[in-house]
């Protein structure tokens, strides 16, 4: 199929949100694209789109809405036809898209750490009794209180630089960003240390960028189809499929990282109770074509270990 290229005329309109990492991830997007049809920048053109996540600082995002508050603007203009693709943070993606959309589209996967992030401590085992953490990831917050009940845990919302300047504010002690979005804005000397998975379990998906389209756009399907990278879906089949089986919103602690060694995936997982009182975590392999299966068998086996009472502060 003879694919038709956007042109500086006819410009190919890319939405996305407006936080600096937000526009960096656009731009990477439109960069790849460019580079894999020489076409000129110009023949893209980047839109800001406000989403309720992002114009709503004062509470947390499980009191709001979950993770449908970073993307329902920008998935509402795609679907009026004024833009033509979403690009996303993939950790703030619910599982299931809107009707008429679909996210079949990943960038090569960058670092999928945590970053300790303090103007006072060096590293995290140097954080005193009683001192002040500042997070919004329900994730990080039980993960801090499983390993350090003593500790007192602030909301802390806001994209990097607004959690850099409370920080400087003294509201918290230190707090935590990705790796992913420090490398990408060029700040990853902010960060005191990037914390193993192993002592930190990121998020599901974290460190990769997803870019969602209509589902009847084939001309689009063709262009991102020369951007996609497998390695990544592949382990984000094994992820999400976790995630979906057992919640898909940002409203249940949730940690998951599948990794790849030759034809075999390694999928760890963990699901927490938000005051960090209970962990309960898992760790697997099978053939990388069975990654979704081990991500449903996973989140099914650790629920039944679960029990009826572990998830009941949901509302």
């Amino acid at each position: 199929m003879k694919i038709l290229l956007p042109t500086p005329d006819r410009p190919l309109k890319i939405g996305t949100r407006g936080s600096p990492l937000a526009m960096a991830q656009a731009h990477e997007t439109r960069d790849r694209l460019a580079a894999a049809f020489d076409l000129p920048v110009t023949a893209f053109d980047v839109l800001r789109i406000s989403t309720a996540g992002d114009r709503i600082q004062d509470k947390s995002l499980r009191e709001v809405g979950g993770k449908g508050l970073f993307t329902r603007e920008i998935e509402q203009a795609m679907l009026d036809g004024e833009i033509d693709i979403a690009v996303h943070s993939m950790k703030d993606m619910p599982v299931e898209q809107p009707a008429g959309l679909v996210l079949d589209c990943y960038l090569p996967r960058e670092d999928v750490r945590d970053a300790f992030v303090s103007l006072s401590y060096p590293a995290l085992a140097d954080v005193p009794q009683g001192a002040t953490m500042g997070t919004s990831s329900l994730r990080r917050r039980a993960q801090l209180l499983v390993r350090r009940p003593d500790l007192h845990v602030v909301e802390f919302r806001g994209n990097v630089q607004t959690r850099l300047r409370k920080l400087n504010e003294g509201v918290a002690g230190a707090t935590f960003l990705a790796m992913a979005g420090l490398n990408r804005l060029a700040m990853a000397d902010v960060a005191k240390a990037a914390l193993d998975p192993s002592e930190m379990l990121p998020a599901i998906a974290q460190g990769a960028i997803g870019i969602e389209r209509r589902r009847d756009d084939m001309t689009t399907a063709a262009l991102l189809e020369a951007i996609h990278d497998d390695v990544t879906a592949q382990r984000l089949a094994a992820e999400r499929a976790f995630l979906a089986t057992l919640d898909g919103s940002c409203e249940t602690p949730i940690a998951g990282l599948a990794e790849l060694d030759g034809g075999t995936l390694r999928l760890r997982g963990e699901i927490l109770r938000p005051d960090g009182s209970r962990s309960l975590t898992d760790d697997r392999t099978a053939p990388i074509e069975d990654g979704a299966a081990l991500g449903r068998d996973m989140a099914n086996d650790l629920l039944r270990q679960a029990g009826p009472g572990f998830f009941d502060w949901r509302p």
